[in-house]
């Protein structure tokens, strides 16, 4: 199973093969592009396929700026912009046109990773609430209010534990998908 999709976008082969083999590592689905173009033609305009673009700014053609510009006037993609440039008005002008993490070269993987990780998690809770805003699971007797965080079966309420609730209302969202305790238990700590 598949951590998420991911695009890194670099001219280095060496800085591109080593965050992709180390995103790999963890589980990630990685698509690699070196150069500009090669990131816009992998992109196209369904930047939604992925979960994460990862740009360097300075490479032949287009650069990440451009991209990320691009990106960000049809997707809300989470943008790690990866370069060489580290003064405050490079990472001003990152930020600004629509980047949502600055990273500047020599970096640590590990913290890559970790910021990685961190877009991902501040993804999956944007899309959780606005799903859940207003929105009521109706399962046959039991209603499942996701906004008040409220059970009723037959109409009368139910007393549950958070866990107990993200549990019910993971198996709600997703029915006839079987589960392995992992996954549950994974999902339980996401939702935390």
């Amino acid at each position: 199973m598949s951590d998420g999709k991911i695009l890194i976008a670099d001219d280095e082969p060496s800085v591109r093969d080593a965050v992709g083999y180390a995103l790999e590592q963890e589980g990630f689905d990685v698509t690699l592009a070196e150069n500009g173009e090669d990131a816009d033609i992998k992109i196209g305009d369904d930047a939604p396929n992925f979960d994460l673009l990862i740009l360097d700014i300075m490479m032949p053609g287009r650069s990440g700026l451009d991209i990320c510009r691009d990106v960000r006037a049809r997707s809300p993609v989470p943008i790690i912009l990866l370069t060489a440039k580290d003064s405050e008005v490079d990472k001003v002008v990152g930020l600004e046109v629509g980047a949502d993490d600055y990273v500047t070269k020599p970096f640590s993987v590990r913290e890559l990773l970790g910021r990685v990780r961190a877009q991902l998690r501040r993804r999956e809770l944007d899309r959780t609430s606005s799903v859940t805003e207003g929105k009521t699971i109706d399962a046959g007797k039991v209603k499942i209010d996701l906004a008040r965080h409220l059970v009723t079966v037959r109409g009368e309420p139910v007393n549950l534990t958070r866990s107990e609730f993200q549990v019910l209302r993971l198996l709600a969202e997703r029915p006839g998908q079987v589960f392995s305790r992992l996954e549950i238990m994974e999902e339980l700590w996401q939702s935390e």
